[in-house]
């Protein structure tokens, strides 16, 4: 008899895989956002952290959302 592949995830896929997506998702969201205010010009006031902190969101999104 062939012995059928248990359904289940590997340990890597169901434990790890998903702490370093968040790890690497809350990485890319903290860094960007705090370079988005390091060099704030007076003329963008709160857009410029705003869209900053929205698109490194979105992208994180994009990259490990299937995670």
């Amino acid at each position: 008899d062939i012995k059928s592949k248990s359904s289940q995830p590997h340990w890597y896929e169901r434990y790890v895989q998903p702490c370093v997506a968040e790890l690497l998702g809350s990485a890319l969201f903290i860094f960007i956002g705090c370079l988005s205010v390091v060099e704030n010009v007076e003329g963008t006031g709160r857009l410029q952290p705003a869209l900053a902190h929205g698109l490194a969101l979105g992208l994180a999104i994009a990259i490990l959302g299937g995670i």
